[in-house]
């Protein structure tokens, strides 16, 4: 009755356990949820009338442009007839893969990646290739190696405080990644949800930036720097594929809600704006900060971990090596959630004894008490 693809349509585990997370008295370090004391106060009694009404399948003219903008500021080579605005930049996964992706495709991914990313690139039956990150970027000899061996459709990377693992690529790797991608013509999905939450000024030129010749997709969001309930993402295609992704945006909701590219569009023209994300940056620098004195206070003897420089996660290597899902519902029952690593990577034998921990969400003074209940799981499961 249902489609072959249904076969491959699998749930996705951080919404299930965020639904758990969500009871009384559980701290939860699972999801990336931004703060929502960082959340602005909107004003929806100024909210134009013509915003009820349908709108263009490319978004908002005044948004894109102002997208546009910003994008060339960073480097990228681009105006507005590239930006398509997306109901949450998730649809963009859902978009690349219907244009890219047939049976058996095969795509590269980081190890680990982005576990809804794997959820959409493995519903439309494609061979996911992780390849490691090595240092302040990917293992460029494997990442050679599985371009030659595979001939994937695409490159789907995260170079700014990457989720799960919190790795920024450095400039080099950067520049290392755009010429492999320019020497084999290898399509790029770049997504880059959390690179505003920079807490240290990290250089970091987006990839697309720098690449000469290969296509490529570059992806934001509204949701980690103004609101998730929002569902405002976007993204900009070189010239070879807007239009091809335009007509996919048509095909599966005709545009992304106007209310809320209006409420993204005042963000982006507001004078305040500089202003505000200095202040949460400032607002998440202080519960990273805390987050990690709170690991080094419970988890030193446990597991290891680079202090990340953005982003909203803490990726924990155990020292005893262990399958860490079947530690989640003993960690729920004892009243605190986080997410097993082993979610996070393409193989079908994914490495054990990851965590990923999110500190963006939780209470600076809830912090020790829940890492001291996951302490007590994971030593009582030894």
């Amino acid at each position: 009755m249902f489609a072959q693809r249904i076969q491959h349509l699998t749930s996705s585990i951080i919404r299930e356990i965020l639904a758990a997370a969500q009871q009384p008295g559980v701290i939860s370090f699972a999801g990336g949820l931004p703060a929502a004391a960082s959340f602005p106060e909107a004003d929806w009694s100024t909210l134009p009338s013509y915003v009820k009404q349908y709108g263009m399948s490319e978004g908002e003219p005044e948004l894109r442009e102002a997208i546009a903008a910003e994008a060339r500021s960073k480097g990228i080579r681009c105006d507005a007839n590239q930006v398509l605005v997306l109901s949450g930049s998730q649809q963009g996964l859902d978009l690349v893969s219907k244009l890219f992706i047939d049976p058996e495709s095969s795509v590269l991914v980081e190890s680990p990646t982005y576990l809804a990313a794997l959820q959409s690139f493995r519903l439309f039956q494609a061979k996911c290739q992780g390849v490691p990150l090595k240092g302040p970027g990917l293992d460029l000899e494997l990442f050679e190696t599985q371009v030659r061996d595979h001939k994937p459709r695409f490159a789907y990377l995260i170079p700014s405080f990457q989720n799960p693992s919190g790795t920024c690529y450095s400039v080099q790797a950067r520049q290392d990644v755009a010429a492999m991608l320019d020497k084999y013509g290898l399509p790029l999905i770049e997504d880059e949800p959390y690179c505003e939450l920079d807490y240290d000024g990290v250089a970091k030129p987006p990839i697309c930036s720098l690449v000469q010749r290969a296509p490529w997709v570059f992806q934001g969001s509204f949701s980690k720097i103004l609101m998730p309930g929002l569902r405002v993402g976007y993204l900009i295609a070189h010239p070879s594929l807007i239009t091809h992704l335009v007509r996919l945006k048509q095909a599966a909701d005709l545009h992304t809600n106007r209310p809320g590219q209006w409420l993204a569009l005042e963000y982006m023209r507001s004078a305040e704006k500089p202003a505000r994300l200095a202040r949460l940056q400032a607002f998440y620098r202080e519960r990273r900060d805390a987050f990690a004195a709170a690991l080094e206070s419970e988890f030193s003897d446990l597991a290891d971990w680079q202090v990340p420089s953005g982003g909203l996660f803490f990726w924990l290597k155990l020292k005893q090596v262990r399958d860490t899902r079947p530690l989640l519902q003993p960690a729920l029952a004892a009243g605190v959630a986080f997410m097993p690593g082993e979610a996070f990577f393409a193989e079908d034998e994914p490495p054990h004894g990851y965590l990923r921990l999110n500190f963006s969400h939780t209470e600076p003074e809830l912090m020790v008490e829940g890492l001291r209940r996951l302490r007590q799981v994971l030593l009582s499961a030894a």
